[in-house]
């Protein structure tokens, strides 16, 4: 996901995305603590993507 597709959200749309996010890496840890993670880079990715959209929120916000 880049910012160019975030930015097309609507504030709303991008909170449930962060939540949705936050879920995903919620489960990622819990992979890794049992010692299931099979694709560790999705760490680092999920962790961008929730920077990403937060980003983009706050920039929307701001121009409200």
């Amino acid at each position: 996901m880049n910012a160019k597709e975030l930015r097309q959200k609507t504030p709303a749309e991008l909170e449930a995305e962060i939540v949705n996010l936050r879920k995903e890496q919620f489960n990622l840890r819990m992979q890794r603590g049992t010692g299931q993670m099979s694709r560790p880079h999705l760490m680092r990715e999920v962790r961008k993507n929730i920077a990403r959209a937060k980003t983009v929120l706050n920039e929307k916000q701001g121009k409200s």
